[in-house]
C-alpha cells in the first residue's frame, strides 16, 4: 500500500497497519535525521504527511455518526389530479 496515493482508501480493518506503518516511519525518520540522509529524510516526511491525514480520518471516521435522512412519504391524496 502506498499512504503517498491521494486516492488510497484504506479499509477501516487496515488501521492497525497503517498505525504499524506509521510508526516504522517515525523510527526510520530519526534513523535518517542522526545519520545525515536528507534525502531519506525529505521522502519520510513526505510519506508521513500523507499518512497522517489518512489515520486521523480514520480515527474521527469510527466516532463519527452518518445521518441518513428520513424519506419522504407521499400519499395518494397528496399528488395532483390528473
Amino acid at each position: 500500500m502506498c499512504v503517498r496515493c491521494p486516492l488510497l482508501r484504506i479499509d477501516p480493518a487496515q488501521k492497525p497497519r497503517l498505525e504499524e506503518i506509521h510508526a516504522n516511519l517515525v523510527d526510520r525518520l530519526a534513523e535518517a535525521k542522526e545519520q545525515g540522509w536528507l534525502g531519506e529524510v525529505a521522502a519520510i516526511e513526505t510519506t508521513m504527511a500523507a499518512a497522517a491525514p489518512k489515520l486521523e480520518a480514520m480515527r474521527a471516521a469510527r466516532n463519527a455518526t452518518v445521518l441518513l435522512g428520513m424519506p419522504e412519504i407521499h400519499s395518494r391524496l397528496d399528488a395532483p389530479a390528473p
